[in-house]
Order: structure tokens, then C-alpha cells, then sequence
């Protein structure tokens, strides 16, 4: 008998089409987005509900949000019936950390029985959205997911793509999935009760997605760096919007599942990621990655390949804008521990280091390797201006 029959090779493609949208005042009774959205979903025969899952933080501003939206639902959009509960979760990165966060929505699915042909609505910050996200996808094998995000950098970054996660054994984002959502509403009028460092740290993907993509949108952060920091909204709608439309073209135009090493969006990212853990996520991510892509630059700036011109450009629009960019933990253990992240990063990749330098302002050129004697020089610059900064 021959054991030699030929192999069934297998290929299909899957396309995915989900809208971004911007609005103010989405659950308002004269706003008709999230109800012509919902409208044009039509699957006869099926009884369509909803979960709604939102973030702590965001619910204790809006304490009339379920009521809110249940009186939406209930007089716009009467055929999708509301689970009895929404669903308040702790936000934050510690909503990732904890395992019973997850169950219990797993949990909530089942109980309320949310299938396939229902929606599931997830209302808050970039890590709400990730936990929630994960919770929809695995749940029968994936369920409609609605994003409504609630900070800058959800709206302009994390929110608008197509990953969830939620951490395990000390690694970020160790277990997830790639699953876009069926749609985002971005509405503006809901960053008004964000804090400074929230309302900031969001418009550090921005400038992050400009130096190494579009010189000209960096040169915008730059002329508004002064309105964006005194929370001008008509300044930072421009700066949601460019954001949130350069990462969903980089998405369809690249490697949207990262089959390969190959994340430019990643870019200032493996430092940040660590420090987020060695201050026990006392550094927002947003703060992280200011701070990540300032040493990637300075690491840039002294092996030639940024000009220092443009560093002392960033960095000044950094400044401006508020951030610091310099944490003692950066420094702790001799810099083992930030190197050690290095190495973390490169195992999240698959074993072949890929980072992101910048050549110049809008431009950035893949590397395999960092020098750790360079990254060393690089805190202690980071450092040094600091304390120059402070006088």
C-alpha cells in the first residue's frame, strides 16, 4: 500500500469590512448612527440581543449611562433586546491581569444567551476593549463586537484595529487574538472627562504613527502642540481622526494578522511595554511609549542615523506637549531588567528581532539588533536631559 497520495492544500480568503465612525453625543434620541447601523444589520428569524460591558472608570462620570442607553435601545432600535445587566468592569491594565474578569464574561454570554447573531458593546479604554475583545472572540467562536472607546488612545489606535488580549504570566498581551470588531463609534464629547495624563497620553500614538509614516502630520502635532496640551477639541477631533485613518490604511495595505516580524506600529513599543510592567502600570501605556519612543530616537541619534536635528525636535514636541521622558526604572538593576524586555520582545515576535528606528522625521527604517552598551547610553542621555529639562 503506498502511503504517498498527494497532499490537499488548502486556500481561501476572508474579508473584512468594518467602518470606523465619529460622532458627539452617541446614545442622545436625535443621534441616529448607532441605530441606522444596527437597522442595516438584518438576519431574519433571529432575535437579536445585546451585552453591554463597560468600563469602570467611564460608568462612575456617567452615572445615568445605563439608563441612557437603555432608553436609546428601547425607543430607537426596540428589535435588539438589551441584557438585563450592563456589565461595569474594573479598568485600567489590572483588567487584563485578572483571569475571573475574563470568566466572568464568558459567564455573562452564556447567561444571558448571546449568541452569534448578537452583539456584544464594549464601552472604555484601550484595555477594557482589549479584555472584552478576547471574551467575544473565543465565545462561540466569535461574537459581533461593537467598540465604543472612551480615550484618546483607544479612539486612535488600539480601538480601531483588529487585536484583543488579555496578559498572562507577567507578558502583555501573551493571550489574544486577531478578530476586528463590526464597527467603532468614536465620539468625541466622551474624552471631556478624561484626566490630563489620559487626554495626553493618547496623542503619543500619534506622534508615534507620523515619525515613522507621514512627515507632514508631524509637523502638524508640532504647530498645535500647544492646543492639543490645554485640551483644544477641535485640535485633537483633527489628531483622532488623522490617527485612527493612518492606522486602519496601514492595516488593509499590510500584514494585518503579523504573519511576520515586520510591525512598524510597534515603534518605541518594546521599551514600553516593559516599563509599564516594572512600574506596575503606574505609567500609563500612552506615558510608556512617549518615553519608549524618545530612547529608540536617542539609540537612533548615536549610531548616526537620526539627524540630531530632528531628535531635538521630537523630543521638544514630547516636552511640549507634557511627557516626561525619563522613569527611574529604566535604570533599575543596572538596566538588566529594561534589556531584559529586549528579549521578551523578541520572543513576542516569534525569535527574530524586529525593531523600528527612525532615519528621519517620517521615515523609518527595520533593524535586528540593539546594541545593549547603546541602549545603556541612551537612559543615561534620556536622563541627563531630564534633569536639564527641570532646570
Amino acid at each position: 500500500m503506498s502511503f504517498s497520495m498527494h497532499p490537499i492544500k488548502q486556500r481561501f480568503k476572508v474579508e473584512y469590512n468594518y467602518s470606523v465612525f465619529f460622532t458627539k453625543n452617541l446614545f442622545e434620541q436625535n443621534n441616529p448612527l448607532l441605530k441606522d447601523f444596527l437597522s442595516d444589520i438584518t438576519e431574519q428569524g433571529f432575535q437579536k440581543k445585546a451585552l453591554v460591558i463597560v468600563d469602570e472608570g467611564f460608568a462612575k462620570y456617567h452615572a445615568d449611562l445605563s439608563e441612557q442607553i437603555r432608553s436609546y435601545f428601547s425607543a430607537s432600535i426596540p428589535d435588539i433586546q438589551l441584557a438585563s445587566e450592563m456589565i461595569v468592569v474594573t479598568g485600567g491594565e489590572a483588567c487584563k491581569n485578572d483571569p475571573a474578569l475574563f470568566d466572568r464574561l464568558v459567564e455573562a454570554v452564556d447567561k444571558y444567551g448571546i449568541d452569534r447573531h448578537s452583539f456584544i458593546i464594549a464601552i472604555g479604554g484601550g484595555a477594557v476593549l482589549d479584555l472584552v475583545g478576547y471574551a467575544a472572540a473565543v465565545s462561540h467562536r466569535g461574537i459581533k463586537l461593537i467598540r465604543i472607546p472612551t480615550t484618546v488612545l483607544a479612539q486612535n489606535d488600539s480601538g480601531v484595529g483588529v487585536k484583543n488580549s488579555i496578559n498572562f504570566h507577567g507578558k502583555k498581551n501573551f493571550l489574544g487574538t486577531f478578530a476586528p470588531p463590526v464597527a467603532v463609534f468614536n465620539d468625541l464629547t466622551f474624552l471631556r472627562t478624561l484626566d490630563d495624563r489620559d487626554w495626553r497620553a493618547g496623542i503619543a500614538e500619534a506622534i508615534k504613527v507620523s515619525l515613522i509614516k507621514d512627515v507632514a502630520f508631524f509637523e502638524w502635532i508640532e504647530e498645535h502642540a500647544s492646543a492639543l496640551a490645554r485640551r483644544d477639541e477641535d485640535a485633537m477631533s483633527y489628531l483622532i481622526h488623522r490617527c485612527a485613518e493612518m492606522h486602519t490604511d496601514h492595516i488593509a495595505g499590510g500584514d494585518p494578522f503579523e504573519f511576520g516580524s515586520s510591525r512598524p506600529l510597534d515603534f518605541g513599543h518594546w521599551a514600553a511595554h516593559k516599563l509599564e510592567y516594572l512600574t506596575d502600570f503606574q505609567v500609563r501605556h500612552g506615558e510608556a511609549v512617549a518615553i519608549g519612543i524618545a530612547l529608540d530616537c536617542v539609540y537612533a541619534a548615536k549610531i548616526g542615523m537620526l539627524p540630531e536635528t530632528d531628535l531635538n525636535r521630537i523630543l521638544d514636541v514630547l516636552h511640549k506637549l507634557g511627557f516626561e521622558l525619563y522613569h527611574s526604572k529604566l535604570a533599575e538593576n543596572d538596566k538588566i531588567n529594561l534589556r531584559n524586555g529586549l528579549q521578551e520582545f523578541r520572543e513576542h515576535l516569534g525569535g527574530r528581532l524586529t525593531i523600528m528606528l527612525l532615519e528621519k522625521i517620517g521615515k523609518g527604517v527595520e533593524v535586528h539588533e540593539l546594541d545593549a552598551d547603546i541602549i545603556s547610553s541612551s537612559v543615561d542621555y534620556l536622563e541627563g536631559a531630564k534633569i536639564i529639562h527641570a532646570l
